[in-house]
């Protein structure tokens, strides 16, 4: 038994009761003074059905002043986090006043400071922290808010809704009202007060309401907030024209904190932004930096309707709103941008994290079945497999069918909060179409296998392909049923012609083994199969290497492309191990590096698209492929086959880098961010030659860069060398952006990816670097997170150091910030895929976690489970 660690309660879906009572309206009052806030808040409430059940509130670290019910002092029961009352009326008004500290609120969880700032965040289980109230999605209630705070610290207070008041009052200090006239659960509550400027524009609706848009930030940042406005607008307009869905107020605000632990919080009409997902100009932030924001601002309005007016019956729906949401924003950037680039980063980042999320011991469906802790289960799972969930459906139904489809769940939803169920059944009326099958995406767990083998009958001029689908076992869940999985396949013939009418063609795997057979085919086909990733499935298509290289060259469909390039890396990859480990000179197929080549100097495509072409699978991705994975062997043939592809074309490297430099002032479109990526591809093949010429390419580069995109990509790759400017370009870069705390998290992380001998002992600096804050979670995130989620071979040393690292860091952070911790402890979870020393040494790095005193349920639920 853990000391002094309380197990959690596990709340289960099949546990779920309509609410006893409902709150009809909220009349908040909040009086902000250092040290302590005060609130009062009045709710209307009704009892739902017959009977008597008590009345239970929720609240955590409350101080609890007063309760009175209709005017009049009432009996209560206080609990660890609960406020009970018994024998209440049908329908009464409840006032409560209580007193939070949100100076010392380190957990970032309801009303909080951040730099001198008031702010909150409350979903999931945030509002619970300001004041007593029934904190679940499926109470929804009209807000009124009053905040009252010194005029002179904080000139700029804010909240949900219009603007129907404000006025000075005594000692300096004064108010404003705040109302919001759309019924909202707690979660999306949001107040914001502090000493902000803000960059205003206007977006007209097509109903011709003139919405006034602003982003709050501090007076230094405003010149780093133009970029988010725009994305902000395209979103507005974008999700007019593809959803037919105007905005809904008069104003659209965004407040920017630099102490956030998620991307970005959808409080109605006040969204909350991390600073990383909005401030953006070309000396401080990437390419990379500024397509994230346009992504990440378009996710959160997108929500208005899809999160908002239509929200969760419960948590265990989380994916309703936010795969749903997450669809969404990547086809918006599909349309602001390169569609096939935008599906392979969205494949890439499905595969590293989700992938191996669903093959370990937090594998959960993309509507869980229980949880200790709601804020584990914002998890790649939820969002990003359960975008390919809405995905797939789009893809079933067909645009215009998905499109009447939504419609209908609009109409019917509107103001309510309902289940995945719900949305599943619009789409089945909305377009005729049976998804019984298809609910099983939402259920089971795990990523399904698809085998295919095809048969070419030259008599018949037939082609037929047999598929075979399997789901591993996943925790709690075995005997897997087969899924309703839509495949996109094209047929190619030898000189790249499409073989099939319109291409592509749409097939729907239901049973364990089936056949599909196409006529009409003059000759032996090539397939290509999943064509646009068209399901989150890994896939075996018995395909030569050959005929890999050929896809390479012919295929239309850009992700199979890349998939092609992808595959025959990783197999690559995989032979140069073998050869490694059984002391055989590790070659590279020459016909790859021929195909390599060619991609390389192919002008007929997109530079951003060839980038992706020539960028390898990231270490983790290869060692999913075979397990145990072979964490030093992966990578040392993955930078061999970096290293041989430089020098057989390093001529043709260096002209694509020169053809992609340009003296032009810095433009983010892309035409521009394809250049560039392309260019730093280029450069950091050549910096694993690393010659004195080519590091005084990188060094110029560095010293020259008039953008961050360039200027962090040259430091990072010198970083990750042995230049003897190395530590000179470390102190430079930081001597010159110290004052910048996003630019030093880049530094941290430029750092934390080094897979250089001393990172080890280097980590150990940094955790005592003077700008590290075990209290900003974006600092945490770009050492911690950065070097055990994305440096494989230095995380994972054989001598455990990385585990022991991670393990001090958590026990630091869970009494801090308990969701930031837990985060880091699932780079733990998935021990059973490493060889039996590194599983002892994980599994004994856990141990030594669940043995801390005073465990968070957030931390104790991610290491229980993992060493089950």
């Amino acid at each position: 038994m853990v000391q002094d660690t309380v197990v959690p309660l596990t709340k289960y879906l099949s546990d779920y009761k309509k609410p006893d009572f409902l709150v009809e309206t909220v009349d908040l009052k909040f009086e902000l003074h250092d040290g302590v806030t005060h609130v009062t808040s009045l709710l209307h409430i009704s009892r739902q059905g017959e009977g008597s059940v008590p009345l239970v509130l929720d609240g955590v670290d409350l101080l609890l002043k007063s309760v009175m019910l209709d005017n009049k002092s009432v009996e209560f029961v206080l609990g660890n986090e609960t406020l009970t009352i018994n024998n209440t009326p049908n329908e009464f008004d409840l006032l409560i006043k209580n007193d939070i500290v949100p100076e010392k609120n380190t957990a970032l969880e309801g009303l909080y400071m951040s730099n001198g700032m008031f702010c909150t965040q409350c979903e999931a289980q945030g509002f619970r922290r300001i004041t007593y109230f029934p904190d679940r999605p499926d109470v929804m209630a009209t807000y009124k808010v009053r905040i009252e705070a010194s005029k002179k610290e904080f000139p700029v207070l804010l909240s949900n809704g219009n603007e129907i008041d404000k006025g000075l009052l005594g000692e300096g200090r004064h108010f404003v009202t705040w109302q919001d006239p759309f019924p909202k659960p707690s979660y999306l509550f949001a107040l914001v007060g502090g000493n902000l400027n803000y960059l205003e524009d206007y977006f007209e609706t097509r109903g011709g309401i003139n919405v006034t848009l602003r982003i709050f930030v501090e007076k230094e940042d405003l010149d780093k907030c133009p970029h988010a406005m725009s994305s902000l607008k395209a979103s507005m307009k974008w999700d007019e024209e593809v959803y037919g869905l105007e905005y809904d107020l008069n104003i659209f605000n965004i407040v920017a904190v630099s102490h956030f632990n998620m991307g970005a919080m959808e409080n109605k009409s006040l969204n909350i932004f991390n600073t990383k997902c909005i401030l953006a100009k070309a000396e401080t932030a990437t390419d990379t930096d500024f397509s994230f924001i346009e992504t990440v601002v378009a996710h959160e309005y997108f929500h208005n309707w899809t999160g908002n007016r239509v929200t969760c019956r419960d948590w265990f729906q989380l994916s309703l709103k936010e795969g749903l949401t997450v669809f969404r924003d990547h086809e918006f950037s599909s349309d602001m941008g390169s569609r096939a680039v935008a599906r392979i980063n969205d494949v890439r980042t499905l595969r590293q994290h989700q992938f191996a999320e669903d093959s370990g011991p937090m594998a959960h469906p993309v509507r869980p079945e229980s949880y200790m802790e709601i804020n584990n289960f914002y998890t790649m799972t939820v969002y990003e497999k359960g975008s390919e969930v809405i995905r797939m459906i789009h893809r079933i139904l067909g645009p215009e069918k998905y499109r009447k489809a939504m419609d209908i769940y609009f109409q019917r939803h509107d103001g309510k909060a309902v289940t995945c169920e719900d949305f599943v059944l619009a789409m089945e009326d909305g377009s005729g179409i049976d998804l019984k099958q298809f609910r099983l995406w939402y259920s089971q767990a795990g990523t399904p296998e698809i085998t295919t083998v095809g048969h070419f009958d030259d008599i018949a001029k037939t082609y037929e392909i047999s598929m075979t689908q399997s789901i591993p076992d996943t925790p709690g869940q075995t005997d897997k049923k087969s899924m309703h999985i839509p495949i996109e396949i094209g047929l190619l013939g030898s000189d790249g012609r499409e073989l099939l009418s319109g291409g592509t063609r749409l097939i729907n795997l239901k049973k364990e083994k089936q056949s599909f057979l196409f006529k009409n085919i003059l000759e032996k086909p090539i397939p290509s199969i999943l064509r646009g990733f068209s399901a989150p499935i890994k896939i075996k298509n018995g395909l030569s290497r050959s005929e890999k290289i050929f896809l390479i060259g012919h295929d239309s469909d850009s992700f199979n492309r890349w998939e092609a390039a992808q595959e025959i890396s990783t197999d690559i990859i995989l032979s140069v191990v073998d050869n490694i480990n059984e002391g055989r000179e590790p070659k590279v197929d020459t016909k790859y590096v021929e195909a390599m080549r060619l991609v390389l100097n192919d002008k007929s495509l997109d530079r951003a698209f060839t980038a992706e072409m020539l960028s390898l699978p990231s270490e983790s991705v290869v060692g999913q492929q075979k397990l145990p994975s072979d964490v030093d062997g992966i990578h040392l043939a993955r930078k061999s086959v970096i290293k041989t592809l430089a020098l057989a074309f390093r001529a043709d490297l260096l002209k694509t880098y020169n053809e992609c430099k340009t003296r032009e002032p810095y433009q983010y479109n892309p035409k521009e961010v394809g250049s560039r990526r392309l260019k730093n591809v280029a450069l950091g093949y050549l910096m694993e030659i690393a010659d004195k010429d080519i590091i005084k390419l990188c060094s110029d580069q560095l010293l020259s860069a008039g953008n961050m995109t360039d200027e962090i990509a040259s430091f990072t790759l010198l970083v990750n060398s042995k230049a003897e400017c190395r530590e000179e370009s470390i102190e430079k870069f930081y001597t010159k952006w110290k004052h910048d705390p996003l630019v030093i998290d880049k530094w941290f992380s430029a750092q934390a990816l080094s897979n250089r001998d001393d990172v080890l002992d280097q980590m150990d600096i940094l955790n005592n670097h003077p700008d590290f804050d075990f209290k900003t979670p974006n600092r945490v995130r770009s050492l911690i997170s950065v070097f055990c989620g994305l440096n494989q071979v230095s995380f994972h040393n054989k001598s455990g150091r990385g585990y022991q690292f991670l393990a001090r860091n958590i026990k630091v952070l869970d009494p801090i910030n308990p969701q930031i911790a837990a985060g880091l402890a699932k780079q733990l979870t998935r021990w059973k895929a490493f060889d039996l020393d590194r599983q002892k040494l994980m599994v004994a790095t856990l141990e030594d976690i669940l043995k801390q005193k005073n465990l968070s349920k957030h931390v104790y639920e991610i290491v229980s489970k993992s060493l089950i």
